[in-house]
C-alpha cells in the first residue's frame, strides 16, 4: 500500500514555507545572490541537520533564510515545495511564512508576500493543489512587534487567510500575544497556534481559551491532561501533528514512541502534515508511509486521517466536498 499512501489524497495543514529549503536550493540561491555561506559544499551543510532540540533547528532555520532576497527567491522555493507536495498526494495547501523574520533581515514585506503569493496564485492551475497563506508570528519576540507587522499586512491587503504563532515555546505562553489574536479576530482572519509542542498542555488550554483558535499545531502533550483529550474529542479541535519532526526535535524519542496511536484511538481530531520537511526527512507522504511502517495501520486509518486534513481546513465547502470525494474513491481502490 505504500505507493498508494504517498498518493492518497490529502491537505497540508501545518507546513512552514521557509522549512521547505532544500539545501541544494539554499547553495543555488546564495551563488544567485552573490552570498558566502559558512558551509564549503552540500556535504558540509547536510552535516548541520543534526538537532538536539527545536532552538538548534531554529538557529540553523534562521541561518538559511538569509539566502531569500529577491521575490524570484521566494516564488522558486514556494513552487519547488508545491512541486514535490503534488508527488506526495497533497491537494490543498495552508503554508504558513514568518514576516518578522524577513523584515529583521531588511527584506521588504512586499518582497516576501508578492513573491510566495506569486507561485500559489497559479497553483491550483499548475499543480491542482488549492491554497491558503497564514502569517505565523514569532512567540519569542514581543506582542508589540507582531501587532506592528499585522497591521502592515492588513495595510498592504497582503493575500492572507489567517495568522499563527510559531518559533521557541518554553517560556512564551499563549497568553503574551492576546491582543495580537484579539486585532486578527476583528480583521475576519482565521486563528491558529503552536502549542503542546515542547511548551505544556496548559498552553493548548490557553491557545483556546485566551486566544480563541480554531485550530492547534502540534498539540501532542494533550495527551498529557485527561480533561483537555476529553474537551479535544467532545469538541472535534483539529490537532495538526506532525511525527517525523517531533522525533527529529526530539520531542518524542522514536516515531514508535510517539503519541499519535493514543490520539486517533481516543477519537482525537488528528491530521499528519510535514511541518518544515526540507529538514525533518519527509514531506507529508513520507509521514505516512512511515507511519504505516511503523505501526502497521492499514487504509482506514489513512483515510482517517486524510479526511480529518481535509474537514479541519480552511478551504471552501465546494472544496472540501470535491477532496472528500476523492479520499472516498482513494478508499474504495484499496478494497
Amino acid at each position: 500500500m505504500k505507493n498508494s499512501l504517498m498518493h492518497l489524497p490529502k491537505a497540508e495543514l501545518h507546513l512552514h514555507i521557509e522549512g521547505t529549503l532544500e539545501p541544494e536550493l539554499i547553495l543555488e540561491l546564495a551563488a544567485r545572490n552573490g552570498i558566502t555561506l559558512p558551509f564549503p559544499s552540500l556535504e558540509a551543510l547536510r552535516e548541520q541537520y543534526e538537532f538536539s532540540d527545536l532552538q538548534s533547528f531554529l538557529n540553523l532555520y534562521y541561518a538559511n533564510m538569509a539566502v531569500l532576497i529577491t521575490e524570484a527567491d521566494f516564488a522558486d522555493m514556494t513552487r519547488a515545495y508545491l512541486r514535490r507536495a503534488k508527488e506526495c498526494g497533497v491537494r490543498h495547501a495552508e503554508i504558513m511564512f514568518d514576516p518578522q523574520a524577513h523584515l529583521a533581515r531588511g527584506i521588504a514585506l512586499e518582497t516576501v508576500v508578492d513573491g510566495i503569493h506569486s507561485a500559489l496564485s497559479s497553483s491550483e492551475a499548475e499543480f491542482g493543489i488549492s491554497t491558503g497563506l497564514i502569517a505565523a508570528f514569532l512567540r519569542d519576540e514581543t506582542e508589540d512587534s507582531a501587532l506592528a507587522v499585522l497591521e502592515e499586512l492588513l495595510a498592504i491587503d497582503a493575500p492572507i487567510i489567517g495568522i499563527g504563532l510559531d518559533s521557541a515555546e518554553v517560556g512564551n505562553p499563549p497568553s503574551k500575544f492576546i491582543r495580537l489574536f484579539q486585532r486578527a479576530r476583528d480583521a475576519g482572519l482565521r486563528l491558529v497556534a503552536h502549542a503542546g509542542e515542547e511548551g505544556p498542555a496548559s498552553y493548548v488550554v490557553d491557545a483556546l481559551d485566551l486566544l480563541g483558535v480554531e485550530r492547534i499545531d502540534h498539540g501532542i502533550r494533550s495527551v498529557e491532561d485527561p480533561a483537555l483529550v476529553a474537551r479535544l474529542v467532545a469538541e472535534q479541535i483539529p490537532l495538526t501533528v506532525c511525527p517525523l519532526s517531533n522525533v527529529r526535535l526530539r520531542a518524542v524519542d522514536t516515531l514508535a514512541e510517539h503519541p499519535l496511536p493514543h490520539m486517533l484511538a481516543a477519537g482525537m481530531n488528528v491530521s499528519v502534515n510535514s511541518d518544515d520537511p526540507a529538514y525533518f526527512g519527509g514531506y507529508a507522504g513520507t509521514n505516512f508511509e512511515q507511519l504505516e511502517d511503523v505501526f502497521g495501520w492499514g487504509a482506514a486509518a489513512a483515510l482517517t486521517l486524510a479526511g480529518n486534513s481535509v474537514r479541519s481546513s480552511f478551504a471552501s465547502q465546494e472544496r472540501k466536498n470535491e477532496l472528500l470525494a476523492d479520499i472516498e474513491q482513494w478508499g474504495a481502490a484499496q478494497d
